[in-house]
């Protein structure tokens, strides 16, 4: 076995490794309908959901000086027979809620 040949081919396949983990990793973003159902999920214990929208573009968003990749959405739900109104602001990579405000 030629060890040059051998040593030439595990260095690209580390380096192509590298380049496809990196690609991958950036494009880590959750879908904005997955962030709206995980949203709607976590609103519909105590009521129904009667609509919901979210913005299909993320955009910057900044709080507590810490920058977040973000989908801003909103939900419309019914408890005990009383509509009630939330815009949210939710991580675009873990789908996690940032801010919630009752409107």
């Amino acid at each position: 076995m030629n060890w040059k040949t051998f040593g030439a081919g595990l260095g690209a396949g580390f380096a192509a490794g590298f380049v496809l983990w990196r690609a991958l990793d950036q494009k880590s973003e959750a879908s904005p309908e997955k962030v709206l159902n995980h949203v709607k999920s976590l609103l519909k214990t105590d009521g129904r959901i009667q609509g919901s929208w979210i913005l299909m573009k993320p955009e910057m968003y900044e709080k507590y000086d810490l920058p977040y990749k973000v989908y801003r959405g909103g939900i419309t739900k019914n408890t005990n027979g009383r509509q009630e109104s939330f815009e949210f602001i939710a991580d675009a990579k873990t789908a996690g809620i940032i801010e919630l405000i009752a409107r």
